[in-house]
């Protein structure tokens, strides 16, 4: 009898394991299938990614490469963080498929959209760093450079520059959904979250200095809109919030 029982709750498990291997593999054949397409347009892609620094360089400055390798090594890895982007959504998909059978029907219909948001954050984030961040800090390191100085970045540092930077505004525009996941946990209310606004801009800042490269061009261009985004926050928190606690907050 007890075996039974034993094998009865063996099965679930092991139906859970193979579930989430199979999830695992068709992610992973997702994101090699993006790799090889990707892969023959590796140089292509390195050389969009530099655009922003060679059109702030002095005539004739051009990147370099310090190590043999790095002319082979630094497009690839750019390839497999390109095919990382562009499959997300289905790597995304893969876990959602996995985890929502066992989510309430409440909470699945706030983990989509969380899910969603969160990913379109983070590609704004990487195409705001692109765009505009990377173009205005490589314009200042340009006028701040000593005369008598070549500016001649090595591409592997560059390319790992510009993906620390792409990181960080990327997770830096996720503050929206963390403060909404937050007041669904019921950690912090919408009042809480006004009333910390100050602390939270020097939290801001402070976060800005640590992430960005040292100039205060790159400070500034995370912190401001990291303080929009926390309003965006705070007002997208008291949507989802209950209505009980969101009238405890109009009542105090």
């Amino acid at each position: 009898m007890d075996s039974d029982v034993g094998t009865g709750a063996e099965r679930p498990l092991i139906a859970h394991l193979l579930e989430l291997r199979s999830r695992l593999l068709r992610g992973v054949v997702g994101l090699l299938l993006v790799l090889a397409a990707m892969l023959p347009f590796a140089n292509k892609l390195y050389a969009l990614l530099a655009q922003p620094l060679l059109d702030k360089l002095p005539k004739g400055g051009q990147l370099i490469a310090t190590q043999v390798a790095s002319p082979f090594f630094a497009p690839m890895k750019l390839a497999f963080f390109a095919a990382l982007m562009v499959s997300m959504p289905w790597l995304l998909y893969q876990v959602w498929a996995f985890v929502a059978p066992g989510l309430y029907r409440r909470e699945k219909k706030l983990a989509l959209p969380l899910l969603g948001s969160a990913l379109a954050l983070f590609y704004a984030g990487c195409a705001f760093a692109f765009f505009l961040v990377l173009p205005m800090v490589f314009g200042f390191l340009a006028r701040v450079t000593p005369s008598g100085v070549a500016m001649m970045t090595d591409i592997s540092a560059y390319l790992d520059f510009v993906l620390v930077l792409f990181l960080a505004f990327g997770l830096s525009f996720e503050l929206p959904v963390a403060l909404v996941i937050l007041a669904l946990l019921g950690w912090v209310t919408p009042k809480q979250l006004r009333e910390g606004r100050g602390y939270a801009v020097v939290g801001v800042f402070v976060v800005a200095a640590v992430l960005t490269p040292p100039d205060v061009v790159s400070q500034l261009m995370l912190a401001i809109p990291m303080c929009l985004l926390y309003e965006a926050g705070i007002i997208a928190a008291t949507m989802v919030t209950p209505r009980t606690a969101a009238d405890a907050d109009a009542r105090d």
